[in-house]
């Protein structure tokens, strides 16, 4: 595995940046890591692009179940979806996790369900 991205160290921020950062859209957070940790599987997209689009027709045509949550379009809700990258760490919507991990975004998807991975993580 790789040496995870640098992020700016927690002793180097002030209280007001630390609570700043804990609140940010915390309620959106919290609903992702809410169905995260309740369902198998979960996609985290947005309106409008074709890419979440794509991997929930996998999902579809592969006949896995699927919880979906939407948060905007190309036109609103950008702050809340930074939020979500900042807690994932993942830079691009979909956003799809089976059994709390997060595999990435359509075409990790799509290679997963290919190889059988994605299978592999639900246990079948």
């Amino acid at each position: 595995m790789t040496n995870p991205r640098p992020l700016h160290p927690e002793d180097k921020r002030t209280p007001a940046v630390a609570e700043a950062m804990t609140g940010f859209h915390r309620d959106v957070v919290d609903q992702i890591r809410a169905a995260v940790e309740k369902d198998a599987v979960v996609v985290v997209g947005m309106a409008q692009n074709p890419f979440v689009k794509r991997a929930r027709q996998a999902l579809e045509q592969a006949n896995i179940p699927f919880t979906y949550l939407e948060y905007g379009s190309y036109f609103g809700m950008w702050k809340q979806r930074l939020a979500i990258k900042m807690w994932s760490g993942w830079p691009t919507f979909p956003q799809v996790y089976v059994r709390g991990v997060l595999i990435g975004g359509f075409t990790d998807t799509h290679k997963a369900l290919k190889d059988g991975s994605l299978q592999k993580l639900l246990g079948g």
